[in-house]
């Protein structure tokens, strides 16, 4: 794929190669872009999930690390034929992250690297340990100690990586992760500063334009801010090469606690305040310093959109709801998206008869310990007895 990389922060631009990662000049983030293709069609392409799209992901990859990632459902909601959920919680470690790692660790093997790094709130840590085994490939997790959900942490273990975990926030162990690639090259970093696994990511927007085409809005939750953006540059760059007219509204949604970029906009300010000690009980999202806020707040203007923030107890409601009437098993951070969509419609920012899809990130599962904090009924009894609760219930 023709194109060339750009820097960010002081406009400096490379030729399209994988083994440049952040700017050679100033160490800023860099994005990736691609020419319009010509004659491109969906109809022409074969397989399903994210290398279905392989020609529109830059890049060279001469070794594909995979485990069938993306074509994941497009769930329509029960109670409003305008709202979809895209759940991502149905990749293989159970959350988006994998449609990203796919590429990511592809690259790092094209390259003939051995040793991959990441820090992580769980997601991620989950994932680059699945990839990085199936490449044959020696992983490290920089972990914030305490703070990372039970299912997550218990994956990585599973999947083999060395752990490490540092006293503080993820901000912390991003810092450094980033440390570690800018003073030992040898090491090939795996998180979202890294714009080859965002290429992975952007496949979303194509998976939702071939099931229903360009939606009103997409809602993102919002961590370390990646996502939004990968997937808004999903639909801009179906729009170049002219196979949509339109880009959706991109809106992110953030916790109270850590809700940098949508306090940051809704101040009006050109940069988030930072936050040192975040506190969500959306851990997938508990990031105060999140790297890709430039790239985030890039895409939400770019598409007219806007961002918000949701309570810890929107959240839990919102999860509680989406099992409850959706039949859906959404970790925290995916709820929050739902949340977000709630309130916007109560607030009448999105009205109910726009065409809505919400990013569920990751799966119930990675979060044990938040599922059973919703009330549910459990009740000891004599199994002679059943028959007369349920009776009683039912009358």
């Amino acid at each position: 794929m023709q194109g060339y990389l750009k820097c960010l922060d002081c406009g400096s631009e490379y030729p399209i190669q994988q083994d440049i990662i952040t700017c050679p000049k100033c160490g800023g983030l860099l994005e990736i872009i691609v020419e319009p293709k010509k004659d491109f069609s969906f109809s022409k392409l074969k397989g399903k999930g994210v290398w279905r799209y392989r020609e529109l992901i830059a890049g060279e990859y001469k070794h594909i690390v995979s485990l069938n990632e993306g074509n994941t459902p497009l769930i329509a909601s029960s109670t409003n034929k305008n709202l979809y959920f895209k759940f991502e919680g149905a990749n293989p470690t159970g959350s988006f992250k994998d449609r990203g790692m796919t590429v990511a660790i592809s690259s790092a093997k094209s390259l003939n690297y051995k040793v991959v790094v990441a820090a992580s709130t769980g997601n991620t840590a989950a994932s680059a340990a699945a990839y990085a085994s199936r490449a044959g490939l020696r992983s490290y997790i920089v972990l914030p100690k305490g703070k990372v959900a039970l299912g997550k942490l218990a994956q990585s273990i599973l999947y083999g990586t060395t752990i490490l975990e540092v006293d503080g926030s993820f901000d912390v162990a991003m810092n450094s992760v980033m440390k570690l690639y800018r003073e030992l090259k040898i090491v090939y970093p795996l998180n979202s500063f890294n714009p080859w696994r965002l290429e992975g990511q952007k496949t979303i927007a194509f998976e939702i334009v071939e099931d229903i085409g360009v939606p009103d809005n997409v809602i993102v939750p919002v961590g370390n801010a990646g996502n939004i953006y990968a997937i808004w540059k999903g639909f801009v760059e179906l729009m170049n090469i002219g196979v949509t007219d339109k880009v959706p509204r991109m809106i992110g949604i953030q916790a109270e606690g850590a809700a940098p970029i949508a306090k940051a906009l809704e101040k009006g300010l050109d940069k988030p305040e930072f936050i040192d000690s975040p506190e969500t009980v959306a851990s997938a999202i508990r990031i105060g310093k999140p790297v890709n806020w430039k790239k985030a707040i890039k895409a939400i203007k770019s598409s007219n959109g806007f961002a918000t923030y949701v309570s810890d107890s929107e959240i839990l409601e919102a999860q509680k709801e989406l099992a409850r009437r959706e039949g859906i098993g959404a970790e925290p951070a995916s709820a929050a998206s739902y949340a977000g969509y709630l309130k916007l419609v109560n607030s009448g920012k999105i009205d109910k008869s726009e065409k809505t899809v919400l990013i569920l990130t990751g799966h119930a599962l990675k979060d044990p310990d938040a599922m059973i904090k919703a009330e549910s009924r459990r009740i000891l009894v004599n199994p002679e007895h059943i028959n007369e609760i349920i009776l009683s219930d039912l009358k």
